[in-house]
């Protein structure tokens, strides 16, 4: 697979993690933050969950047609 299509789904699949991580966070505690941030932040974890499955699309689509 292309080390490139590698890397961009590490990406994604590290910024997913980490959004989703402090959006439960902030949620489990409350408080300004949580008022504040919780519906974008979830916003932002869609967005990044898009982003990784478009990366694994393409990867998969670099294995299927031989791209090194």
């Amino acid at each position: 697979m292309n080390i490139f299509a590698t890397i961009l789904m590490a990406i994604g699949l590290i910024a997913t993690l980490v959004i989703l991580a402090i959006g439960i966070i902030s949620m489990a505690r409350g408080g300004e933050f949580n008022d504040r941030w919780s519906n974008r932040l979830m916003r932002y974890r869609i967005v990044a969950q898009a982003f990784a499955i478009a990366m694994f699309m393409l990867g998969l689509y670099l294995m299927k047609n031989g791209g090194n």
